[in-house]
């Protein structure tokens, strides 16, 4: 890694992580949150931007530094559905391979005459791990886990680790 005078270990800003930002400016503009001058300003450091540090800045006097505002953007919205489209076929390939892992343990089971039934084990791990990849994902679009990324609270509940609310208890 080059390092340069400003930054020695700063990360490269990509072009989606200006344009979240710049969605996020533009939310926030079009919430009453920024003047058109603060927007304009903003938009073009935003733009100029060439390491992620010089972007943390333009949003941290927003309200949870707009990661609301970028949920409720179509930019978010859309991230949110090819998130969810994804998720669900990766948990359609997992319940494939635990159906299919069931299915042969069985059948070797069946074709053996084994006294016990050893397949058990094997099911019941299989359907856990669906359950928890399931449940890492959500279970539906509406459900308890909001998705992706800025406006979703994550399966351990959007507190940091260690840290309790009222309702944990």
């Amino acid at each position: 890694m080059t390092s340069t005078a400003d930054n020695p270990t700063g990360i490269r800003a990509s072009n989606s992580d200006r344009e979240r930002v710049a969605s996020i400016l533009r939310a926030a503009t079009a919430e009453g949150l920024l003047t058109l001058a603060e927007a304009d300003e903003r938009l073009a450091g935003a733009y100029a931007a060439t390491y992620r540090h010089e972007l943390e800045p333009l949003t941290a006097d927003l309200p949870d530094a707009g990661r609301r505002l970028y949920a409720a953007s179509p930019e978010g919205t859309a991230q949110r559905e090819q998130f969810r489209a994804g998720a669900r076929q990766g948990l359609i390939r997992h319940a494939v391979v635990v159906a299919v892992l069931a299915a042969v343990a069985i059948s070797v089971w069946a074709v053996s005459g084994a006294p016990h039934f050893f397949p058990g084990p094997i099911i019941f791990f299989g359907l856990l791990t669906l359950v928890l990849h399931a449940r890492r994902v959500g279970w539906s679009s509406r459900g308890w886990y909001g998705g992706p990324g800025w406006a979703g609270r994550g399966w351990y509940g959007g507190r940091p680790w260690g840290q309790r609310d009222d309702g944990w208890r």
